[in-house]
């Protein structure tokens, strides 16, 4: 797992291809992670499928209610099979992009 700070925005990298596991390391240390939009970048793991991405809702869920952002970066699924309560795009580009869209909406009141 490889931590990056840019801005106020945190990308989590997926150094092992390990899906579950990583998954438990991000909940796990969460806490340190809260006060921050998160992007989890998991574009290097090729065979990430969508029941992968399915398990982050909880996580996804946990971090929304404290109105940041957490973005999925993943490539080889079908983003439309995505449930609405979770954001996945195909590249930490367009996560970023995301999250700034997100903190317009919040500096806006929506």
């Amino acid at each position: 797992m490889k931590v990056e700070q840019k801005g106020h925005t945190t990308i989590i990298k997926d150094t092992q291809g390990d899906v579950n596991s990583f998954l438990q390391k991000v909940t796990a240390e969460h806490h340190i992670f809260a006060t921050q939009n998160l992007i989890l970048d998991l574009t290097h793991d090729k065979n990430c499928s969508l029941e992968n991405i399915i398990t982050f809702a909880d996580l996804s869920k946990k971090h929304r209610k404290g109105k940041k952002s957490l973005v999925i970066a993943v490539e080889n699924i079908d983003f439309n099979k995505v449930p609405t309560k979770l954001i996945a795009v195909p590249s930490v580009q367009e996560a970023h992009d995301i999250i700034e869209m997100e903190e317009i909406e919040r500096d806006l009141g929506f």
